[in-house]
């Protein structure tokens, strides 16, 4: 790649580097659940939320694994900020996103804009932006990946990739089939690329079907039972739930997807038409794009709320092929005097207007952001620093019962604080329950995974319990707190019996 090809990786960088230092203070609780499973590996060399108590709760083993080891960087200029990790990582996946566009526009011979607006689209997505922390950015920076290994057919990092992908995700093997299946390289060279994929993840889902009893992290399990949380709302119908509650928001986060499910079916239609034999020929992003819908479906049936994170993987890859597609069309009725070129340069104008429009819903937010635009928290993250901290003080060593929202207090308290995500006993009891309540195929798959899992393992009994009540905090041990979403509320520390 020569200088002039470096654009626009340094631009998805430059812009993730930017979008973090306005974010990094507005953290959720479930991406701290990430941050401390991070800083206990990293410093104590333990897979778990808190230091002494393994556990299995993180959804993304490779967030983690990278995270803990960008933290052990930070270690050089003394203690961990696996915080800075974060923003390190931010920026790598930014330029992963610049450098997948930019060998997706060459190969496609697309439109300078297109690359631009496929980093932005993803960069300023609000949903995204909210859920920082998790996985958010590394499911479309490995997808991207992976469609630009499939696209210039190489077999061996398309499988290495894959197993990247399935260890960001196990659910993101959806993509991995779908994108395969559709590149003529890859599948005449099937085996060596699923070796290799085998060869990247095996050595994780061994570890972790041998230390946990499962290959699946009990995120999912939790997570199915969490559903009635959302009642009477779905993941189908979730969208709808938040375009009740954040309109322009959600316009401008799902209407690039939408687009991209009009795009693909025109282009399924005419590639394979009479009159038009040489339509773009976009096969592994046509792939992306159909995994996203194919993810959407899935999700829609095995039974988990419309966590807002659960639509990142959807929305990116399917409006990613919406760029693709547009910008396509538009090179070729450029070269073309036969095509028109309104509607796709139409199209593309279109999905600029939607990435301003997710700038100015960003920008509404405040510079730094004091919280997310969808956010769900008892407590800022700040309020979360400050009562971790004081909490760490009070409980000397005692251990204490969470209060339901468990991941910025775990990192700032560094105690024994317990719940389901923190100490296995406790998962292991929904686990159980999710097994016995699931439909027969669900639960024969829950069953196979967790066929190891050691069922002598009890709950943890806690010394103390917080708790959260709305309004001013009253009395001793008692933390006062804000929410952009509750409003002023606080948490009580009392004795357990």
């Amino acid at each position: 790649m020569n200088a002039r090809g470096w654009w626009l990786p340094v631009f998805g960088a430059v812009l993730g580097a930017g979008l973090f230092l306005v974010v990094r203070g507005s953290l959720t609780d479930d991406g701290y659940i990430t941050l401390a499973y991070a800083k206990n590996l990293a410093v104590h060399g333990e897979w778990g939320l808190i230091p002494g108590s393994p556990a299995n709760s993180a959804t993304s083993p490779l967030n983690v694994l990278l995270l803990a080891a960008l933290t052990l960087l930070t270690r050089i200029a003394g203690d961990p900020h696996p915080v800075v990790a974060l923003g390190i990582l931010t920026v790598l996946c930014g330029g992963a996103l610049g450098w997948a566009w930019q060998r997706i526009g060459r190969t496609l011979a697309l439109p300078p804009a297109a690359g631009v607006l496929g980093v932005t689209l993803v960069l300023l997505n609000p949903f995204v932006l909210s859920a920082i922390g998790l996985e958010v950015l590394l499911i479309p920076a490995v997808l991207l990946v992976l469609t630009v290994f499939a696209l210039e057919g190489r077999p061996i990092l398309f499988g290495v990739t894959a197993g990247f992908t399935v260890l960001t995700r196990l659910d993101l093997i959806v993509f991995v089939v779908v994108i395969a299946l559709s590149a003529p390289a890859i599948r005449r060279r099937l085996l060596p690329a699923a070796g290799f994929a085998v060869l990247t993840a095996a050595p994780w889902f061994v570890f972790s079907w041998v230390a946990f009893g499962s290959f699946v992290p009990d995120t999912l399990a939790i997570k199915q039972t969490q559903v009635g949380l959302f009642a009477p709302w779905t993941y189908s119908t979730g969208p709808v739930m938040y375009y009740l509650g954040y309109p322009v928001t959600v316009l401008v986060a799902f209407v690039p997807a939408l687009l991209g499910v009009v795009a693909l079916a025109v282009w399924a239609v005419a590639r394979f038409s009479v009159r038009w034999p040489e339509f773009p020929a976009l096969g592994p992003v046509a792939a992306l794009g159909a995994g996203g819908i194919l993810y959407f479906v899935a999700y829609s049936f095995i039974g988990v709320g419309p966590f807002h994170w659960y639509y990142v993987a959807p929305t990116t890859t399917v409006g990613s092929f919406a760029v693709a597609a547009f910008g396509a069309w538009f090179g070729q009725a450029r070269a073309r005097t036969a095509l028109r070129t309104g509607p796709p340069l139409l199209a593309l104008g279109l999905t600029g207007v939607l990435v301003l429009s997710a700038a100015a819903v960003d920008a509404a937010q405040g510079v730094p952001w004091k919280s997310p635009v969808i956010f769900g928290n008892w407590a800022s993250a700040q309020d979360y620093a400050r009562v971790g901290k004081e909490l760490d003080a009070r409980l000397d060593g005692a251990s204490v019962a969470s209060p339901g929202e468990i991941g910025t207090l775990a990192y700032y308290c560094e105690c024994a604080i317990i719940d389901e995500f923190s100490d296995r006993g406790h998962a292991k009891e929904l686990v159980e329950k999710r097994i016995a309540t699931a439909n027969p195929l669900m639960s024969l798959a829950l069953r196979m995974n967790y066929h190891w899992l050691d069922r002598s393992i009890t709950p943890r009994k806690p010394d103390y319990r917080l708790q959260y009540g709305s309004g001013p905090a009253t009395g001793p041990d008692s933390w006062q707190v804000q929410s952009a979403a509750k409003g002023v509320g606080h948490f009580t520390l009392t004795r357990e019996p």
